[in-house]
């Protein structure tokens, strides 16, 4: 087998890279509870869920000009 040399520098960039691509994946991974997460908060206050276009209508009905 082959001995590489690599610099400290170069190795704490790459540590820090994979570091960050790690925590991507476990995000990417995570996702489902973090859906659950936002569906019970917007069931606990369905006024958060609405979108920008529905908040929109809303204060245009209201007389709110929107721009």
């Amino acid at each position: 087998m082959t001995q590489v040399t690599v610099s400290r520098e170069k190795f704490s960039k790459v540590l820090a890279d994979v570091e960050i691509l790690v925590e991507d994946v476990a995000s990417l991974f995570n996702q489902d509870e973090i859906v659950k997460e936002r569906v019970a908060d917007i069931n606990s206050d369905p006024s958060i869920g609405k979108s920008e276009t529905e908040l929109d209508a809303y204060l245009q009905k209201r007389g709110v000009k929107i721009e």
